[in-house]
């Protein structure tokens, strides 16, 4: 789904600035489940708009005001204004699971290569 912003007034958000958009509305989320909150990628690609911590994660828990962390990566100031689309949201379920500690792991192909180690083809 899409959030807008339930802004009372305009507000800017300069380069490199962070600012806290509320969404307007409160959800309340089954045991097992969480939302995520994630960026928009027009506003990404068009002016450099981002969520902060994407995806944001709403917790079963939480009964406050769903609210979106955006921040300027942009070189110019963008104006969000009440009713615009500032992020998505997704619910999903989740599987907890239980850790065990090992002293050692199964080997794979790969092993312990990093980033990139994979290739990219």
């Amino acid at each position: 789904m899409d959030i807008r912003a339930a802004v009372e007034s305009d507000v800017i958000i300069y380069p490199g600035e962070v600012e806290i958009i509320p969404a307007g509305f409160i959800i309340e989320l089954p045991q097992g489940f969480e939302a995520q909150v994630r960026p928009r990628s027009g506003l990404a690609a068009k002016y450099g708009i981002g969520i902060l911590n994407a995806p944001g994660t709403i917790d079963s828990d939480y009964r406050g005001e769903v609210k979106v962390i955006l921040i300027n990566f942009g070189k110019s100031q963008f104006t969000v204004r009440r009713g615009d689309r500032i992020a998505q949201m997704i619910v999903a379920p989740y599987t907890r699971v239980v850790w065990n500690e090992v002293n050692r792991v199964n080997e794979t192909g790969r092993g312990a290569g990093g980033f990139g180690h994979s290739g990219n083809r």
